[in-house]
């Protein structure tokens, strides 16, 4: 039971704010989108820890028309203002202009907090210019104004007040961050979020600029969340009613889970109300707690399958759930949370959940039995897929230099960090390319027509791919169960393909499979597109090169502006990049020092999961409604 009485002695203190502002990575995790959104965060954790130990029940959250300052208010208790004993201040500056003040450090005033009332308040202070915060307590409103951390005026009673809670106002400052407009939708999906994990809480949000306003409510809590992901996604469930586990003595626990026929697994865990995105013991534990469980259920009725052995990840294939704990002191990795350390959940959520799935599998027979033969069915095709991978290694690696595809030129450096290889589409490129490229560090795989469209075709099929299946050995670290990235020979992957619809076309296709089956090389950032020129302008003497349209008409205006008007510009449209000269390729597209290059990243796993489904898989309709919905925005269509 959390203490009625919260006043200030129950804030405690640590050290002054100038190191938040001298290193802002070490505590919101650097300064770009991720950085200036997680001030909201921070502030937002502060009120829904009001709501989650019952003092709250709604939050505002107002996106100004300024679109970089935001205000988040709830009905809280409202911050003490009462004198703390230590500092001889005010609770509430003491949390604003305090490091690691807060009343979550001692174990009265909150029983489980995802913001650490302090740490969060005071960095948003501290990288603000302006921060206002007002406190409706006892009858009264109280307001305290900062910049920059630093107090601007004293603690001033505004005025009476009706019942209670606290209102932040802040305005990132410029000179910490590059740019400080927030985002309008990924605020709304974090609240979205946040009144799926705390039942009946109610996050009203304000976009004055889009004079738009949003209430997000859900009285079903996480199960409504799992049925929006498994709608998301797309896959069909396996079982209609989702198996849910909700426990609230010592550990607070709410867990939904359903078994769906896509290939991937696909658990989002949160430990008080933050979302950890890098897993940790708390997914440990419910992992080992479902496979334990299930293994169990295969047992006692006889159901293990004949000639395959069931993997834990066999086990969890299509598996979607939705993972909420709340503890009182968790241990994360780093300020930006996302991965829980502490080691006690292991054990903990394995011992809840392994009794409480078992029980659940033998009293619903039928959904159980489905669910099982759901995971053979995993079992036989990772069997398959294992055969056919076995086929293509016996063929390739007898040794690493040995046996590569005939139509790869490798380069001569044997060390993989500096050498980089370029998929080139076509035969003619792939000439043009191996002239230009740096033998040294540049290999060259040209790849005939289009490639395979991997997203709609099962594992057997890509591994017959000849186009495929050269490019796999080429890149040496092999393929599902067996990739293995330390044998990665090349640093660099980079798609070389025309800078017109084809060769989107072949970039979107190699991308599709580099993603679904070799996606540790996006995430490990190995994965590059080349900026070939569209055009070659020469002015005069000189020779510029411009990557679309947009590019060229840029290059044109300025050399009108610079009054080179007596010279007429000649411009050149390459059809594609056999037509260039290998000494124009090296120039524009090889040479590191004047090429230009764009990593893949995924930033977003769902969105790209979705997007790359609805696109390229072998569902017709999902292209047909995004062509519909999009027509408008086609530009120069390549019929």
């Amino acid at each position: 039971m959390a203490s009625a009485n919260y006043t200030a002695k129950d804030i405690t203190v640590l050290e002054g704010l100038e190191p938040v502002r001298k290193r802002p990575g070490m505590y919101i995790g650097g300064v770009g989108s991720a950085g200036l959104h997680h001030l909201v965060w921070e502030t937002l954790d502060n009120s829904v820890d009001e709501a989650m130990n019952g003092h709250a029940s709604n939050i505002w959250v107002t996106l100004h028309a300024d679109g970089s300052s935001i205000t988040v208010e709830d009905d809280g208790r409202g911050i003490p203002i009462d004198k703390h004993p230590t500092s001889k201040k005010s609770a509430l500056e003491t949390i604003f202009t305090t490091l690691h003040a807060g009343g979550k450090f001692e174990h009265g005033s909150y029983k489980t907090a995802g913001g650490l009332h302090g740490v969060g308040a005071s960095v948003v202070n501290a990288l603000s210019k302006e921060l206002i915060a007002t406190v409706k307590r006892d009858g009264v409103q109280w307001e305290m104004r900062f910049k920059q951390g630093k107090p601007v005026s004293g603690l001033k009673k505004i005025g009476p007040a009706r019942g209670t809670g606290t209102t932040v106002y802040f305005h990132p400052d410029a000179a910490i961050f590059p740019k400080i407009e927030f985002d309008a939708a990924i605020i709304k999906e974090r609240l979205d979020v946040a009144s799926y994990l705390h039942k009946g809480l109610k996050v009203t949000f304000e976009d004055e600029a889009e004079k738009e306003k949003l209430v997000f409510e859900h009285d079903e809590g996480i199960i409504d969340y799992l049925k929006k992901i498994v709608a998301e996604r797309g896959a069909k469930p396996v079982h209609e009613a989702p198996f849910t586990l909700t426990k609230d003595d010592g550990l607070r626990l709410d867990l939904v889970l359903q078994w769906t026929e896509a290939t991937d697994e696909h658990v989002r865990s949160y430990v008080n109300g933050i979302p950890t995105g890098s897993g940790g013991t708390h997914e440990t534990g419910l992992r080992a707690g479902i496979g334990k469980a299930v293994r169990n259920f295969i047992e006692t009725h006889n159901l293990s399958p004949k000639g395959v052995t069931l993997t834990a990840e066999d086990i969890r294939e299509g598996l979607t759930g939705v993972l909420s704990v709340f503890i009182q002191e968790p241990q994360f990795q780093g300020q930006t949370k996302d991965r829980l350390n502490n080691l006690e959940l292991v054990s903990a959520i394995d011992g809840v959940v392994r009794p409480g799935l078992e029980h659940w599998l033998n009293h619903n027979i039928s959904v159980a039995e489905s669910i099982v033969g759901r995971i053979i069915l995993a079992a036989r095709a990772r069997e398959a897929s294992r055969a056919a991978q076995a086929e293509v290694s016996r063929k390739s690696a007898t040794s690493t230099r040995l046996n590569l595809p005939g139509k790869l030129s490798d380069c001569t450096n044997a060390n993989a960090e500096n050498s980089e290889l370029f998929i080139v589409e076509g035969d003619s490129a792939g000439g043009s390319a191996k002239q230009g490229r740096d033998r040294a560090r540049q290999a060259i795989l040209p790849l005939r027509g289009k490639v395979l469209n991997t997203e709609s075709a099962s594992l057997a099929k890509v591994l017959e791919n000849k186009e495929l299946s050269d490019l796999v050995t080429a890149i040496g670290c092999g393929l599902g169960n067996n990739f293995d990235i330390t044998k990665l020979r090349y640093g660099k992957l980079i798609i070389l393909a025309d800078a017109d619809s084809d060769g989107n076309h072949i970039a979107t296709l190699l991308l599709t499979f580099i993603y679904r089956h070799l996606p540790k090389l996006i995430q490990g950032g190995n994965v590059f597109l080349a900026q070939p020129p569209l055009y070659r302008i020469d002015i005069g003497k000189d020779t510029f090169w411009a990557l679309d349209d947009a590019h060229k008409d840029a290059i044109l205006k300025q050399h009108q502006k610079n009054g080179h008007g007596r010279s007429t510009p000649e411009i050149t449209r390459f059809k594609g990049l056999g037509e260039m000269m290998p000494k124009v390729l090296w120039e524009t597209t090889l040479n590191p020092r004047t090429r230009r290059l764009l990593r893949v990243e995924v930033t977003d796993q769902i969105v790209t999961d979705r997007v790359i489904n609805e696109l390229m898989g072998k569902d017709a309709s999902a292209r047909f409604r995004f062509i519909m919905e999009r027509a408008d925005e086609a530009e120069e269509l390549d019929v």
